[in-house]
């Protein structure tokens, strides 16, 4: 182990590796355009939720991002590109803004749903350095956040790359501050203490909805679980045994695997299809606690079974955030 007369060469090390990173930062400040105040006029514009996708670091990187825009006045969630894939896509909106990141721009589990979240989104914001990838092909909009070299040694570890993409999610968040006006009062009603963080004390029977709720029978066909489902409006449906317990739950993204697989059988019994004993929430928990199981899991809703495993309800994120009690901007 290197000791002593060794320090003065570690510590020259470290700000080498410091000194590339700011060389890149300096380099991603000089490409920004145009293209920076379209996305910038997009993200403002947005009625809907900013919705930040990326595979690997670049997710890591994605979810600091979103973290930083909701906080900040952009409602904004992360979406992982492989979820997303699998069904998840279905809780984009029309007037969603997707913002997605990778350094080089060929992710390939990303760019496969690029093309569905173009027809599903109002607009595709890439964060890349590839300028002439697929993703940037795929992208109403390229933000180039190309770095002359990576700090690793060997050039693979994402390193200047993912400190300049995080700082240019920084400059967009805090150009929306000024944008929408964001003031101190408003970002303390975004954190503990304020409307939020109260809100996320809260236990979920205060949160949960009651009725409707979507609900078949056990032995119901495939078919009318699909009808109750299509009328429920949260994206799944619970089967529940005559005493209300629940034994399953089959979600939008379950259809959409069966109809890939081409296994979709209307006549089909929905229990073979469900997915049994399914993740839940409990009546007593903390709506901060549903509300990390929801982004840690990147899901939406949640059943609530209470403690003699009946149905008690069910919670939604947008529940959980308020229902437009939170307020997003000043207007």
């Amino acid at each position: 182990m290197k000791v002593a007369d060794s320090q003065k060469d570690w510590l020259a090390k470290a700000r080498e590796v410091l000194d590339i990173e700011a060389r890149g930062l300096v380099a991603v400040r000089d490409h920004l355009g145009d293209s920076f105040v379209r996305a910038l006029e997009i993200m403002a514009g947005c009625s809907g939720r900013v919705v930040v996708t990326g595979l690997g670091k670049s997710g890591l990187v994605g979810r600091k991002i979103a973290a930083t825009l909701s906080s900040t006045g952009t409602p904004s969630f992360f979406l992982h590109p492989v979820e997303g894939a699998h069904g998840d896509l279905g809780m984009i909106r029309r007037e969603d803004v997707i913002v997605a990141i990778s350094n080089s721009g060929e992710t390939d589990e990303l760019n496969n749903i690029l093309p569905s979240l173009k027809s599903l989104a109002g607009h595709v914001i890439s964060l890349t350095g590839g300028i002439h990838s697929t993703m940037a092909r795929l992208s109403d909009v390229l933000i180039d956040t190309s770095v002359p070299c990576e700090a690793c040694p060997h050039g693979l570890a994402p390193t200047a790359s993912t400190t300049a993409t995080l700082a240019v999610g920084d400059a967009l968040a805090v150009c929306l501050i000024d944008w929408k006006s964001f003031a101190l009062d408003d970002f303390r009603r975004f954190h503990p203490g304020g409307a939020l963080g109260q809100r996320l004390t809260k236990r979920v029977e205060e949160l949960m909805r009651f009725s409707p709720l979507p609900v078949v029978p056990s032995g119901a066909s495939l078919g009318q679980a699909l009808d109750v489902l299509n009328a429920g409006g949260l994206g799944c449906v619970c089967v529940v045994d005559g005493g209300g317990h629940l034994l399953g739950l089959l979600t939008d993204g379950d259809v959409r695997r069966l109809v890939c697989a081409g296994r979709l059988a209307l006549d089909a019994v929905v229990d073979s299809v469900m997915t049994a004993s399914p993740l839940h929430a409990t009546p007593g928990q903390k709506a901060a606690e549903v509300l990390d199981i929801m982004e840690s899991r990147a899901i939406t809703v949640l059943p609530v079974v209470a403690p003699d495993q009946t149905l008690a309800g069910m919670v939604h994120m947008h529940d959980v955030l308020g229902q437009g009690r939170v307020k997003f901007s000043r207007s």
